[in-house]
């Protein structure tokens, strides 16, 4: 589903700001750049206090109207209280990445014109705004990018990468659920969960590389904006072991053989 319109009405807002900043990336130019990542961060912030301000009947969070207040004070905060109330919806999305691109946009914001983007920056900032604004509201943005542009391939790689990092992190922490793990009073990261199952004999130590590897790659377009990494037969990996995993938990067989 795409398009902002008759699924939330609440998301038009944070989605309109999105499609422009999208809509900026068609043609490159380093002032086009600079208000990309501008207007991505935007719509981001206003994701957040939208999602975090609506009615319990709808986010179903209980918030304060002091607290709301208070942590729509400044965007740190707004990741903050996402993280403390709706830790679910934060799946495929690292808040430190997050706030790291927030901080690049304050600098091109305040330091002026002299300052620009690199490309793949705001591409990977732009991805990371649609996977967060498809957790909070539940569908998919728009993406107007043109597929003929140079950067639209990476973009389109990162994507899909990011889509089936997601499903393999939703499943890897539906395995974990079914598995006491030790109370730690804290959201458990991909890797925690990675090592969980492994120690309990539900990944192989091959699986378990692999894994690892693939969490560097995505960890890498991520926080360095470096998308040459994300080549097709990494997509294809994430893809196979993501079936296989599937196939051995729906048969039942949840233990590997360990040599």
């Amino acid at each position: 589903m795409s398009g902002s319109h008759g699924h939330a009405p609440w998301a038009s807002g944070p989605g309109e700001i999105l499609r422009h900043g999208l809509e900026l990336l068609r043609i490159d130019s380093d002032r086009n750049r600079r208000l990309a990542i501008i207007s991505v961060d935007n719509s981001v912030e206003l994701m957040m206090k939208t999602f975090l301000g609506l009615p319990k009947r709808i986010n179903g969070l209980s918030i304060t109207r002091k607290d709301y207040d208070e942590c729509s004070e400044s965007f740190p905060r707004l990741l903050d209280a996402l993280e403390k109330h709706a830790a679910d919806k934060l799946i495929g999305i690292d808040l430190g990445s997050v706030e790291w691109y927030h901080r690049l946009r304050n600098q091109l914001y305040h330091e002026g014109n002299g300052l620009t983007v690199e490309r793949d920056k705001v591409t990977v900032y732009s991805e990371l705004a649609k996977v967060l604004f498809k957790n909070l509201f539940g569908f998919e943005i728009a993406d107007p990018a043109d597929p003929s542009l140079s950067a639209g391939a990476a973009s389109n790689r990162l994507g899909e990468f990011l889509e089936r990092w997601i499903a393999l992190e939703k499943m890897l922490t539906a395995r974990a659920d079914t598995i006491q793990a030790p109370e730690t009073g804290r959201k458990m990261t991909p890797l925690d969960l990675m090592r969980r199952l492994f120690q309990v004999g539900q990944l192989s130590i091959e699986e378990m590389k692999t894994l690892d590897l693939l969490r560097e790659l995505r960890n890498e377009a991520v926080h360095t904006g470096d998308l040459s990494g994300l080549e097709d037969d990494g997509i294809a990996e994430l893809k196979k072991l993501h079936a296989t995993l599937e196939r051995r938990w729906a048969s039942g067989s949840s233990q590997v053989k360990r040599n």
